[in-house]
């Protein structure tokens, strides 16, 4: 039995469309995150005994005439077609599940992804071509779907499941989070076989790149953040460290032109003693002289963990700041205090690592006075880079609950996204109206990176880091037509 997973397209005529980026979009920085979710699966399905087809329509720039022309030719004897979705995408999604339902009739067709997986009845209201829905983490669910379609089992067995029985709406139990994460194969391995790296771009990285998940969950309770609360849960799980470290090395046996690992993980470091582990064993291996990498990391992150992390050839973290006012990180749960931040900025520059810091606005509490202190200590801290964004509130996260309870959301989901597939602000708070949201983080790029600090630094790194140098040259081609635009901010 064959199984096609599609990553479908979404405006290929504006730019390629980061579906699993966590606010999906065509960036202005080109960003393009590999469709890791799917990859995992389709991996857990080929290891499992299946054939399988893949395609990632965003990736190759195809439109649906292109992609559909692809799956007839590829797909004529799959039996089950899993299709990718995002919140702004997900009419589109539908629409294109009812192309390939129309054109493999006595197929199967499910949908997955956080929007399905938040709103089951609404998103199956969308298309009677619709047979299923895979809630959450899919990997297993997707797989026990196809041996009980194989076997002419009743769908009811599949935990994880909703589908359509008799014109009615079943849902099954929930599937239980997978614990031994060793059991899903290597991204990377499936990457090589079906998948471009040159495609993909992540900006904060060195390019080419790859990414990959060492664990899934995050124990935070950021009432903003869509994985955890939609797909992966709050428990961190994870792989063990040297099947880790077995992935590292395929990638650096199998791809000699990766410059740099992305690990995906919602907060790598957790678990400071894994987390030390894996860097003793990348340094006693060697590889961390012979490949880069960079991960996330919340602000609690000690300076001696930094140190070891650097010397493991760790290049760059990412913690998620949102914001510098205490009140507003309380109101959005994120358990971290302002001086966490403070420590931990000038901790990792202590130990040479790279920071791109993350800042939120338009948050509970938010005022234009709390946003322009915000943006004053991003000024201060000089990290390596850093992004501003508006608030973008998704369904099943309780940020999204707050804004809509309140009436911040006054649009649909194709309002999630301009016409040209670039973020939009769907929410106006009696503080801060959405045009305030957009021209603020506008203004903040244009004053972090146009004033002379931050150019003579990029200068002084490039000279030192030949590949930094590349990075920075192709982030500011892609963002100069952003960073050039009037600045409409008025503050």
């Amino acid at each position: 039995m064959k199984i096609f997973f599609i990553n479908p397209p979404f405006k290929a005529e504006y730019g390629k469309f980061s579906r699993e980026s966590r606010s999906p979009c065509i960036g202005h920085s080109g960003v393009l995150y590999y469709p890791l979710w799917l990859i995992y699966a389709a991996a857990y399905s080929r290891k499992s005994g299946y054939d399988v087809e893949f395609l990632d329509a965003p990736a190759n720039l195809f439109n649906k005439e292109k992609s559909l022309e692809i799956i007839k030719e590829k797909g004529a004897d799959s039996k089950l077609f899993v299709i990718n979705t995002s919140t702004p995408s997900i009419y589109s999604d539908c629409d294109f599940c009812e192309s390939v339902k129309k054109m493999f009739p006595d197929a199967f067709t499910v949908l997955v992804g956080t929007h399905p997986s938040a709103t089951v009845d609404e998103t199956f209201s969308f298309s009677d071509s619709i047979d299923a829905i895979a809630r959450k983490e899919y990997d297993f669910t997707i797989k026990n779907l196809a041996d009980a379609l194989e076997n002419g089992d009743d769908l009811s067995s599949v935990l994880g499941l909703s589908y359509r029985k008799d014109g009615v709406i079943v849902n099954n139990p929930e599937a239980q989070y997978i614990e031994n994460l060793d059991e899903i194969p290597f991204a990377s391995e499936f990457i090589k076989d079906y998948l471009n790296i040159n495609d993909y771009v992540f900006p904060a990285s060195a390019l080419p790149e790859i990414q990959i998940f060492t664990g899934r969950g995050c124990p935070a309770k950021c009432n903003y953040c869509v994985y955890p609360q939609t797909l992966h849960g709050h428990k961190y799980r994870l792989r063990s460290v040297d099947n880790v470290i077995d992935e590292f090395k395929y990638i650096i046996e199998n791809f000699p032109q990766v410059k740099q690992v992305v690990i995906e993980d919602d907060t790598f470091t957790v678990n400071k003693k894994r987390t030390v582990e894996f860097c003793e064993k990348m340094i006693e291996s060697g590889m961390n002289k012979k490949i880069r990498w960079l991960c996330n990391a919340r602000v609690n992150l000690d300076y001696e963990t930094m140190k070891i992390m650097k010397k493991a050839g760790c290049k760059l973290i990412i913690p998620g700041i949102e914001s510098v006012d205490q009140t507003i990180l309380n109101n959005i749960r994120k358990g971290i205090t302002v001086q966490q931040i403070e420590d931990y900025i000038k901790n990792a520059k202590k130990a040479g690592i790279m920071v791109h810091a993350c800042y939120m606005v338009g948050n509970k509490g938010e005022t234009k006075e709390t946003m322009q202190r915000t943006l004053d200590a991003a000024l201060r801290f000089k990290t390596d880079t850093m992004q501003f964004f508006p608030l973008i509130p998704y369904p099943g996260t309780e940020a999204y609950n707050w804004a809509k309870e309140n009436g911040y959301i006054q649009h649909g989901y194709s309002h999630y996204l301009k016409e040209d597939g670039t973020l939009n602000c769907v929410i106006s708070t009696e503080n801060l109206s959405a045009e305030d949201l957009v021209s603020f983080c506008a203004h903040a790029r244009k004053k972090y990176y146009l004033r002379p600090w931050y150019i003579l630094h990029r200068i002084k790194r490039g000279l030192s880091d030949f590949e930094d140098l590349k990075r920075s040259l192709k982030a500011f081609s892609r963002l100069k037509n952003s960073l050039f635009k009037k600045d409409d901010y008025n503050g």
